[in-house]
């Protein structure tokens, strides 16, 4: 599979633009603030529906329009695919595959699978369990449709009960009856998404410290921990133990929408005892591993996206990322960088087709 061509229509800080790619390796190169990181998130757009930088769709829209259309072809399974998406300010957001429209968006999540590595990825080590949450989910849902669906009704039901909540506190009620249905409704889907958690992470994080290892050439020891309370306990019995901590707050605090990952280096949180350099080889071991999981998975390449890398890696980790895509000739990915003659000499050396895009 591979991108063929992107037409964007005021998306971002293009008004219009039409770009035909090479099947292997693709350079956008240009100065900051051209749109090159723009590019690579229309390209993930495309895949997820929505913005990798910026998940609220009327902020994707270009200040001095009303809309926007992002339009990809594609070459997949040796058959020509079109894909959609469009959004009008105050209006529902389309997703259409080959000019029919999706009923849900999440039947399209996994038909283009795709890899994002970026400088935004530090969030991983430095921000709160929902960044991590939102890594594990991603991964998973690009191949296990019922994971997705189990989630987004899980979502939905966490929000009821936690509406639930409010109106007992605003209306000093309690209704026993109606907050069971929310519990057991919660306590199946959550133990889905739990069971799956765990068989996913049971088999990447083996990927993820084979990668670590071969970026870090052995040099220190890492891990990877599944942190879920669920290990303990059923989501019925957390949730009763925890019921007067939540009528407080009217907001429900224990379920997997709380489960987290731990990244350790020697023993000892990365965030806190990890260089800079560590927490780099760790992130990018992470989104290899991502690519490795998905790519056996969906028994072919993801697209990766590298943004803004050679700012972030030297130029021995971008060559060791583009040999991985340029392995048996499989595979397309998309580099975006300030300084062409860098970028070009790292593609050469992978004796794949490229071709260079000046913003």
């Amino acid at each position: 599979m591979f991108l063929k061509s992107l037409s964007l229509v005021n998306y971002k800080n293009f008004d219009s633009v039409l770009f035909d790619f090479d099947a292997k390796i693709n350079c956008l190169v240009g100065h900051n603030g051209v749109g090159k990181t723009n590019v690579l998130d229309s390209i993930y757009h495309l895949s997820f529906g929505k913005s990798y930088f910026n998940p609220i769709t009327s902020q994707n829209i270009n200040h001095n329009a009303d809309f926007f259309v992002i339009e990809g072809v594609l070459d997949k399974n040796d058959r020509e695919e079109q894909i959609l998406v469009s959004a009008r300010r105050g209006q529902k957001k389309v997703i259409k595959r080959n000019n029919k429209a999706y009923e849900k968006f999440s039947e399209h999540i996994g038909f283009i699978p795709a890899v994002i590595i970026s400088p935004g990825d530090r969030d991983l080590i430095l921000e709160g369990s929902d960044t991590r949450r939102k890594f594990i989910d991603g991964v998973i849902s690009q191949s296990d449709r019922e994971y997705l669906n189990s989630l987004i009704q899980y979502n939905k039901i966490l929000a009821q009960r936690n509406a639930l909540l409010k109106f007992f506190a605003a209306n000093s009620k309690f209704d026993r009856d109606t907050l069971e249905i929310y519990n057991s409704q919660m306590s199946s889907l959550g133990n889905i998404l739990f069971e799956k958690r765990t068989a996913f992470l049971n088999e990447f994080i083996p990927i993820f410290n084979k990668r670590y290892a071969e970026i870090a050439n052995n040099k220190e020891q890492v891990s990877l921990e599944y942190k879920s309370r669920l290990f303990e306990k059923s989501i019925l019995e957390l949730l009763e133990e925890n019921l007067q901590k939540d009528m407080i707050l009217q907001y429900t605090g224990v379920g997997v929408h709380k489960d987290d990952l731990s990244f350790e280096i020697e023993g000892h949180p990365i965030k806190k005892f990890g260089s800079q350099g560590q927490q780099k080889s760790f992130l990018i071991a992470l989104k290899l591993a991502q690519f490795d999981f998905i790519k056996s998975i969906s028994k072919g390449n993801p697209i990766l996206l590298l943004d803004d890398i050679f700012d972030k890696l030297d130029e021995q980790r971008v060559a060791h990322i583009v040999a991985l895509v340029s392995e048996n000739g499989l595979g397309q990915i998309f580099v975006s960088d300030t300084h062409a003659e860098r970028t070009e000499k790292v593609v050469k050396e992978s004796n794949q087709s490229y071709k260079i895009f000046k913003l």
